[in-house]
């Protein structure tokens, strides 16, 4: 299923890093990728031999917050796993945060300025600028350019789709997590789902709206591959849940009950805990709509086109004024490619724009 997406992925990437309305460079390599992606994950586990094996690609699909029983969503799985298997997932010795300080600081050097710190409701409202490319919500970039923008364009962005949030713990853990499993102590990433069966309905659940009772949770325990984060035998750990859209309760209960379920004792080890509700990511980061972490949900014409049926997403219909969030294509978790994409088109006018003038 996944040895030539894996031994070829350079070559995959070229395709699946793109706009999905394009002329495939390598169409056989994307045929045998998309067999195992475009197919409702519940079809693709019926593959797999052993229950651990659907369990994992369940868990790993359920990476697009959304229902795992419908077409194109096994994309991310199939994604990550090819990814996996072909050149592993880095960590930042740290934290994510020193790789940010260092695009910083080697961008300063090359002249680029940052201003932090103020907000931008409306076009008026913008520095003078030959290009605007906005890492934003749909929502947000029809509110910021709707006196500029195509009345189809902006119809489109407002009626973009928010999926499910997530309900996070930032947790510290003394002396680790007491798996059960000894081999999930040496896991940076565990998604905690029981059968694949139990992943299947939390994921259907959450996404018409209802809280599981035993939600689908991923723990992130990083310091097992970077033991800098932790001090002593205290280490780091973040646990988050998928909850409805806008949920408002505490989801705290269900993600230790889960993280007790397979870890009998957690609950003795946990030292502090800090609590992001969805309403918390949503002031955090006005992009998370509702707790929506995905920037959107990732519904089969959502994922595969982004905001509008077109073969250039990122364009708004204003001159100069592009988006490259994460409601673009390739989407999330495929970091930094809706900007380089952007990036690319917004140059492509720019010189375009300067030959004519």
């Amino acid at each position: 299923m996944f040895g030539s997406p894996s031994r070829h992925f350079a070559e995959l990437t070229e395709d699946i890093f793109r706009p999905m309305l394009h002329v495939p460079r390598h169409p056989l390599l994307l045929a045998r990728f998309g067999a195992v992606a475009g197919p409702p994950p519940t079809w693709v586990m019926r593959l797999l031999r052993t229950e651990p094996g659907r369990a994992l690609f369940a868990g790993v699909a359920a990476h697009a917050i959304n229902r795992i029983d419908v077409p194109l969503v096994g994309g991310i799985g199939a994604g990550i796993i090819s990814a996996g298997h072909a050149v592993g997932w880095p960590v930042v010795e740290g934290g994510t945060g020193v790789l940010t300080r260092a695009i910083i600081d080697g961008l300063g050097e090359l002249g680029v300025r940052f201003e932090t710190g103020v907000r931008v409701e409306l076009g008026r409202q913008l520095p003078r600028h030959d290009i605007a490319i906005f890492d934003l919500h749909p929502w947000h970039v029809a509110q910021i350019l709707a006196e500029r923008m195509p009345r189809r364009t902006l119809a489109a962005l407002r009626h973009y789709r928010p999926g499910p949030a997530v309900f996070k713990l930032d947790l510290a853990v003394a002396d680790g997590i007491p798996w059960r499993n000894e081999e999930v102590r040496r896991a940076g990433t565990v998604h905690l789902g029981g059968a694949a069966a139990e992943i299947v309905e939390a994921e259907r659940a959450v996404s018409l709206g209802r809280m599981p009772d035993r939600p689908f949770v991923l723990v992130g325990q990083q310091f097992v591959a970077d033991p800098t984060r932790s001090v002593g035998n205290i280490h780091p750990v973040y646990a988050y849940a998928h909850v409805p859209a806008g949920f408002d309760g505490d989801a705290s209960t269900a993600i230790i009950d889960q993280m007790d379920r397979f870890a009998p004792g957690i609950r003795d080890r946990i030292c502090a805990t800090r609590v992001q509700s969805p309403a918390d990511m949503a002031r955090e980061n006005p992009n998370f709509i509702g707790g929506d972490i995905l920037t959107g949900a990732k519904l089969p014409r959502q994922f595969l086109l982004g905001p509008r049926l077109t073969a250039f997403p990122y364009d708004t219909g204003v001159p100069g004024a592009h988006i490259c969030s994460a409601a673009t294509p390739p989407g999330p978790g495929i970091h930094g490619m809706s900007g380089v994409n952007a990036a690319a088109r917004a140059l492509k006018w720019l010189q375009e724009h300067q030959g004519r003038r």
